[in-house]
């Protein structure tokens, strides 16, 4: 057993701490050029020391204050965006998805494996595929730089659909039928029976969908022409001066540290239901 041999044990903990290091390296120079100024990040080497600068750099980043040529659109705003953004697509995928696989399981109406698998087969067109006609679709609704273009058009997962469809067919029969005997109509028992018992299985694709919405960058790249609208990753993208007007790199930092908070929250606080969601078998 690796938990009985003395090598082993030091092994497997040095890799762990090799990872961890090339894990949190990248993440520590972020948070150290977060508090140093814009010269002070270009000087070679740069420091890996703090510096004495965080509460002003992270100022003017959350107010928008940095006086670098590109855009200097507030921060505060923009993680306003993103979070409303990743909520939506997260509560709105997990609804769509829980109706759906209900409805493909419980209920019995002409072709209905048909659109199941036409439901499954949209995996094989990510929002990359077909990003022309959506886009179009986007604009003539006049859709663009709202918070509905930046949600309705990736709020449906075939994913969570399938996730959910195959827990469905896992409930016994005996449920239904008592359900049934009860005077439950088909609502009920899916608010009062099915939702209950899928609580992990939503708390584990809550985590995903939440960080899926926050990272989106190519769909709002598209949509997104107004400062006002911007999520927090295109706005770091439009944080950096191109040519030859000046980057201030320490801001731009800042702002993706403070990019990295809610996500990492999301997962701290739900990481017990996550897994429990993943490698739960007995519901």
């Amino acid at each position: 057993m690796v938990e009985r041999s003395p090598f082993l044990r030091i092994l497997s903990h040095f890799v762990l701490i090799v990872g961890v290091f090339i894990v949190a390296f990248p993440l520590y120079v972020t948070f150290v050029a977060s508090t140093q100024t814009a010269d002070e990040i270009l000087q070679a080497p740069m420091s890996m020391l703090p510096g004495s600068h965080l509460i002003e750099n992270y100022t003017a980043a959350l107010k928008g204050t940095g006086a670098g040529g590109a855009s200097n659109a507030p921060v505060g705003r923009m993680m306003m965006v993103s979070l409303i953004t990743a909520l939506v697509i997260a509560v709105g995928k997990i609804a769509i998805s829980l109706l759906s696989a209900f409805a493909i399981v419980y209920f019995r109406f002409p072709f209905r494996m048909f659109f199941f698998w036409a439901i499954f087969v949209t995996l094989m067109l990510p929002v990359e595929v077909r990003i022309g006609p959506t886009y179009a679709v986007v604009s003539d609704l006049g859709m663009l730089n709202t918070y509905a273009g930046l949600t309705v058009p990736l709020i449906a997962s075939a994913t969570a659909t399938f996730l959910f469809r195959q827990f469905f067919l896992t409930v016994p029969d005996e449920l239904v039928e008592a359900a049934r005997m009860d005077g439950a109509g088909p609502m009920r028992f899916f608010k009062d029976v099915l939702v209950p018992l899928s609580t992990t299985s939503i708390a584990a694709l809550f985590v995903i969908q939440f960080i899926y919405g926050w990272n989106q960058y190519l769909w709002p790249l598209l949509v997104t022409t107004n400062e006002t609208m911007y999520p927090v990753v295109i706005g770091i993208k439009r944080m950096i001066s191109g040519g030859d007007a000046a980057t201030d790199w320490n801001i731009v930092m800042a702002t993706a540290v403070l990019a990295m908070i809610p996500p990492a929250l999301v997962v701290m606080l739900m990481q017990r239901w996550f897994v429990k969601g993943l490698v739960d078998t007995e519901k």
